[in-house]
């Protein structure tokens, strides 16, 4: 996988890009802002960019590019990196997309294991969401969902939990060693009990369903 690289921390930047070269990724270049990190990826092209977050040019340089960058390359994978996993900056960064596109904690990327697995999950098409903000999420109702979420069982709570991170079927199966036909069946009853219609796109698109009704609920509060 061709991966670029924009952080402004030089220590942190360099470790990253020793940590993608020891997982067999192939690094085309590195930045220390957008604006470096837009020209290089005018001239070579790459399957994932990572780009932290609050990076020059401004407080929130990265997102500013990644809509730059999503703007020319369409299919170009973003994956975000922060040192605090906010909510807003999660809703920031849908607006921008719900496909090959991932938000994650620098001190938890700082595996061969987990870096690939989020790489591989980005290129693949999905959304990969960083688990303790997706768990917060569902684990702080506010208002009107605390009712509906009061109706959940705690394997729906899970299985919620497990989607809001961006696992599709297959992934959530796996994580609670349970059927796909299962979770699909799970899934049903947490779109019902939730008041979402079911959806049949991609899973990624009944993700940010989810964490839409999340957020409605949380700004009613």
């Amino acid at each position: 996988m061709r991966v670029a690289v924009a952080e402004d921390g030089a220590l942190f930047r360099e470790g990253l890009v020793m940590l993608l070269r020891a997982a067999g990724q192939e690094v085309i270049g590195w930045a220390a802002d957008g604006d470096r990190l837009v020209a290089l990826l005018s001239s070579q092209p790459a399957d994932v960019a990572i780009v932290d977050i609050r990076m020059p040019p401004e407080p929130d340089g990265g997102l500013i590019t990644a809509q730059r960058l999503r703007a020319a390359h369409p299919d170009l994978g973003l994956l975000f990196l922060s040192h605090y996993a906010e909510s807003h900056y999660l809703m920031r960064i849908l607006q921008i997309g719900t496909e090959r596109i991932g938000y994650r904690l620098k001190e938890k990327v700082g595996s061969v294991e987990v870096l690939t697995d989020t790489l591989t999950r980005i290129h693949n098409g999905e959304i990969v969401i960083e688990p303790v903000l997706a768990k917060r999420l569902v684990d702080r109702p506010r208002g009107d969902k605390k009712d509906s979420l009061a109706a959940l069982s705690d394997r729906e709570l899970d299985v919620l939990r497990l989607m809001a991170e961006g696992r599709s079927n297959t992934g959530i199966a796996g994580q609670l060693y349970v059927t796909p036909k299962a979770v699909e069946k799970h899934i049903a009853n947490i779109f019902a009990k939730l008041g979402l219609p079911p959806d049949t796109t991609t899973h990624h698109r009944r993700v940010l369903a989810v964490l839409t009704y999340l957020r409605s609920q949380r700004t009613q509060s």
